[in-house]
């Protein structure tokens, strides 16, 4: 390829990888209480009310019934999505390993207990509880591929790859792929 080719490639905003959504998961099980209290934790670490998902089939050596609550999630997006992820990077040491990354670009990772992120403190009352971290990347264009008006098929140029989102990560964060 010639020099104005890769000028022109690396200048093109549709290429551009962005964060699309950071969502925030915590199982907790078929405990009510416990439920309610991971709720109250997760909207003071987000800022968000989170949404209590239900079990999908019952599983009787867990004691997990069929169409009960047993987990808690937000989703987090632009600014807020930036702002928790940084903190989660720092509760892991800015450290992730590589088989966490798919190959559409999307990753995922845990946090074995909250007090792990910077600024949170233990509260007697609430406990202690651990939650996955699931990161969406996308390019500008991805929005056709999932809107309900004239959708249509994403050629392969407009998908986020294995090999662009650990480079989106290491240049964006700083984060160490392993």
């Amino acid at each position: 390829m010639s020099e104005q080719t890769t000028k022109t490639k690396e200048k093109n905003v549709m290429d551009r990888v962005r964060i699309e959504k950071v969502v925030v998961h915590m199982s907790i099980g078929n405990d009510w209480d416990r439920l309610q209290k991971a709720a109250k934790l997760l909207e003071s670490l987000t800022g968000q009310k989170p949404v209590f998902r239900k079990a999908k089939k019952t599983i009787r050596a867990f004691g997990i019934v069929r169409k009960r609550p047993t987990a808690v999630m937000v989703t987090l997006r632009k600014d807020k999505a930036i702002n928790f992820l940084r903190k989660a990077f720092e509760a892991v040491d800015n450290k992730i390993k590589a088989s966490s990354f798919d190959e559409h670009g999307n990753f995922s990772f845990g946090i074995q207990e909250h007090l792990q992120l910077p600024g949170t403190k233990y509260d007697p009352e609430i406990g202690i509880f651990g939650m996955d971290v699931i990161v969406h990347l996308s390019k500008p264009g991805y929005r056709v591929k999932v809107r309900r008006y004239r959708r249509s098929r994403l050629g392969k140029r407009a998908r986020v790859t294995r090999e662009e989102a650990i480079e989106y990560i290491k240049s964006e964060f700083g984060v160490e792929v392993i």
